[in-house]
């Protein structure tokens, strides 16, 4: 037997995703959000809070501060230090990769990573005027790249939707067929209950003063067609040929997700059972034009660091930041179709920035384990050109 540290996931859990603005959510913080997840998935580990030596959360778009550290000690954990990182949408990945880092270094034993989102109540709704501290009439957020023709630092349908679709050479007919196909899975999961061992209730506040139970994911559009996907039309018009519509990108969202990752040293000593080994994990960063296609780089990168390669994955997750982004990694790299994003995806779940990695692993974990084990990876562009991945194994039981 191996004597080597591996970090092995023992507990996750994730809020469901509500619809920014309109949802359940749109009153609830990200503060709040990432408390419900750091307090569950410390709970459903089953370790000792005062064993857990760090928090590492992703937050996108919130203006600073440490939420990691918040939620540490709104939980009692005052001895836990708190972590904020931002990779923008692949940060609930990173954060992932951070803690699997510093454990199978041996730095620590026992961190709980995720990310968490409410572009609900992000700042960056708030109007700002120039020059002045608190007149707020123009829309800012920081841009993750210099603004460019050829990419725009605040319309990612043109940065990554059409630069994937033109440069891979993708219809519109084939992203409304794959945004379609988000939506029936997710819908199919839903209703099998594929998602209840891994959603933990939210006590949300509405706007009429009432407290309700989110515990559903409210974003994917039961009844969607083609017919009506074709009918949307593009986000820009005026650009000849432009294919990328509402019906073919991800949703504005809120939600947050996180996982327990531990040495498997220490979970042999207190009897934790691993729900996947984090095997390999990976970044990229290509010209902030070719965002969609940073899948591209990172996916071949992070399977060479496991020692893999594509026919060894049993289920993959690849974010539908948009449509284009899975389309062109699965014709670029001669991935099964079939096996990405079975439970749906950013089109139909929503794509809550910050939590969107951490949701995908632990769907993925959850997946595996009703199919008797196997590998996955999870992938994603980000911001300014970057991609994330992630090889989890999860062991027969």
């Amino acid at each position: 037997m191996s004597d080597k540290i591996e970090a092995v996931i023992v507990a996750g859990a994730r809020t469901a995703i509500g619809t920014a603005f309109k949802g359940t959510l749109r009153d609830t913080t990200a503060l709040e959000l990432a408390e419900v997840v750091v307090r569950e998935v410390q709970q459903r580990s089953g370790l000792d809070a005062a064993l857990v030596d760090d928090v590492i959360l992703a937050e996108s778009n919130y203006g600073g501060g440490d939420i990691a550290r918040h939620a540490a000690v709104v939980n009692g954990m005052l001895q836990v230090p708190g972590q904020a990182i931002n990779r923008h949408c692949a940060g609930g990945l990173t954060a992932i990769a951070n803690a699997a880092a510093q454990i199978v270094a041996g730095a620590e034993r026992a961190i709980i990573a995720g990310g968490t989102q409410s572009t609900s109540t992000s700042p960056i709704q708030r109007f700002r005027t120039p020059g002045t501290v608190d007149e707020f009439t123009e829309r800012w957020m920081s841009p993750t790249h210099p603004d460019t023709p050829e990419a725009p630092n605040m319309d990612m349908s043109i940065s990554v939707g059409w630069n994937t679709a033109k440069e891979v050479g993708l219809t519109r007919e084939e992203m409304d067929a794959w945004a379609l196909r988000s939506h029936e899975r997710a819908v199919a999961a839903i209703d099998a209950g594929a998602f209840l061992d891994e959603i933990v209730p939210v006590q949300a506040r509405q706007a009429d003063g009432t407290t309700v139970v989110f515990e559903v994911d409210e974003h994917p559009r039961r009844g969607t067609t083609l017919e009506k996907l074709a009918s949307l039309k593009p986000l820009h018009p005026e650009i000849d040929g432009f294919s990328i519509t509402a019906g073919n990108a991800s949703g504005m969202n809120d939600a947050a997700a996180a996982v327990m990752v531990v040495s498997s040293e220490l979970a042999s000593e207190h009897g934790l059972q691993p729900l996947a080994v984090v095997k390999a994990w990976a970044s990229t960063a290509t010209d902030p034009a070719r965002m969609g296609l940073a899948p591209l780089d990172v996916i071949p990168k992070v399977l060479d660091r496991a020692g893999l390669g594509i026919g060894d994955i049993d289920l993959w997750e690849i974010n539908e930041a948009f449509a284009s982004v899975p389309v062109a990694a699965c014709k670029k790299l001669g991935i099964d179709e079939a096996l990405v994003n079975t439970a749906g995806s950013g089109c139909s779940l929503g794509h809550p920035v910050a939590a969107s990695g951490t949701r995908m692993v632990i769907t993925l974990i959850n997946e595996l384990r009703r199919r008797g084990g196997g590998r996955a990876v999870a992938a994603m562009c980000a911001g300014g050109g970057q991609a994330g991945a992630l090889v989890i194994e999860v062991p027969a039981p």
